[in-house]
């Protein structure tokens, strides 16, 4: 049966590079790997044009191309004639196929170097797979395993699932946690974290995360910045797939680049949070109107991990975290209960001391030498340690954080709760016998089960 273009997904996921040969009007042939190749419909593709001095020449002097495609699982080989139909500079298809190139951009410090010049768009005449590629497979007694293509009932359920345990969240914490648990549970998303914007809202850090351990709660991403910080700035969707190979591909331009008058230019390159190895990636803005709430990252090792399904699955679920996290922020600071709903008093200290230190040019506290937290958390951090070491107070509350200046929380959508719960990680991490205990809605206390010492510095 002869193939459909629609049915080759796979093959245009960036897993193997595709190659494309053009023929100058003179008969001189010229053949060439493709960083992007996405398939528009049934009788189109375009083509992501960076260096492509040769080819262009040869498709303004002879429109006739030949591609060659392949599937990253069966590695049978697909072959496209295509007609060169016209360049877009502008527009929807450009937009969408730059925002990828330019995250690999800024990612390996290239931004304004390594850019999309044009999207360049093919109607496909004629497609046929290319028999004899590859041998026939080894008889194998095995039985093969059937692929269980996602239904859409499955779909659904999930996705009921997924919006459940964000509705039966009780705060922040909790809802981005069974969000992400679920996403792991329920669809195999095994390695997933959300960001929220600072104080600034120049950059994110990191509040949530599964599968990565505890390490990752903190971390930080400038706006603009790598894949992430460029979904946040673009307020896009981006899913790479086959990452490892556009970072090499990226990181060989950076050399050549380097090697001439042009590495001036250059910037640092920029770590990916997460996995180190990671192949494929997946970053949503979560918006609430024209808002930025935060950013959900999702990626894995399998570089075929992400469908096309799944784009339009994790921008509903997106949507719902952006509600969840605005109503949470939103809600009256305190619900009164009965002081029996408090949590039980410290027990007596241990002999172990705990020395804090304050910087305060920058806001940083170190605990025992090592960095701990900045900015407002920091300064939150130092004023309960205070309060609670003078013995003025033990049980804090949201509405005395928010009347005190000196802070620097915003008067409007301050995400109080969220740099509490990034606080209260922290302490866990680094520093588990002082913890922050919440005692009811808007309230908490602070325990400490060792002594503790408070030193006030400046940097320098």
């Amino acid at each position: 049966m002869k193939p459909a273009l629609e049915d080759l997904n796979r093959c245009f996921q960036g897993v193997i590079p595709c190659s494309i040969a053009t023929c100058s009007k003179s008969g001189v042939p010229n053949i060439t790997l493709v960083s992007q190749v996405k398939l528009i419909d049934a009788r189109r593709v375009a083509l992501s044009c960076q260096f492509f001095n040769k080819t262009r020449q040869n498709v303004e002097e002879n429109p006739r191309a030949c591609l060659q495609i392949y599937d990253p699982l069966t590695f049978d080989a697909y072959r496209l004639l295509c007609r060169f139909d016209h360049s877009e500079k502008e527009g929807p298809l450009f937009d969408e196929m730059s925002l990828r190139i330019d995250a690999i951009a800024s990612h390996t410090g290239m931004s304004g170097i390594f850019r999309l010049l044009s999207a360049d768009v093919y109607e496909v005449l004629e497609l046929e797979r290319i028999e004899g590629f590859l041998r026939p497979p080894e008889p194998c007694d095995e039985p093969e395993l059937a692929e269980k293509p996602p239904g859409p009932i499955t779909e659904l359920r999930g996705l009921q699932s997924v919006s459940s345990s964000i509705n039966l969240a009780r705060d922040l914490g909790e809802l981005l946690e069974s969000a992400l648990d679920a996403l792991d549970r329920l669809f195999h998303f095994s390695h997933s974290m959300v960001l929220l914007p600072d104080e600034t809202g120049r950059r994110l850090f990191t509040i949530a995360s599964h599968g990565f351990g505890e390490s990752g709660i903190g971390a930080e991403v400038s706006v603009g910045e790598g894949l992430i910080g460029t979904v946040a700035e673009q307020r896009r969707l981006i899913s790479m797939s086959a990452t490892d190979e556009l970072l090499r591909y990226g990181r060989a331009v950076r050399d050549r680049v380097s090697a001439t008058d042009g590495s001036a230019a250059l910037t640092p390159e920029i770590p990916l949070p997460g996995l180190s190895d990671a192949r494929s990636h997946m970053a949503l803005p979560l918006l609430l109107r024209d808002k930025l709430v935060g950013v959900l990252a999702v990626e894995s090792r399998d570089p075929l991990c992400f469908q096309r399904w799944h784009e339009a699955f994790l921008a509903v679920i997106g949507n719902q975290i952006a509600i969840g996290i605005d109503h949470m922020q939103s809600r009256d600071d305190e619900e009164l209960e009965p002081p029996s709903q408090l949590a039980p008093a410290p027990g007596p200290a241990a002999q172990r001391t705990r020395v804090f230190r304050f910087y305060k040019n920058d806001d940083c506290v170190f605990v025992d030498g090592e960095y701990l937290i900045r900015n407002v958390p920091g300064k939150i951090l130092w004023k309960i340690l205070k309060e609670h070491q003078a013995g003025r107070e033990t049980e804090f509350s949201n509405r005395e954080l928010r009347l005190d200046t000196t802070l620097g929380l915003p008067p409007i959508k301050d995400n109080l709760e969220s740099r509490l719960i990034l606080l209260r990680k922290r302490l866990e991490q680094k520093c588990p016998d002082v913890r922050i205990v919440p005692t009811r809605r808007g309230r908490f206390m602070l325990e400490a089960t060792s002594a503790v010492v408070l030193e006030e510095r400046e940097c320098g």
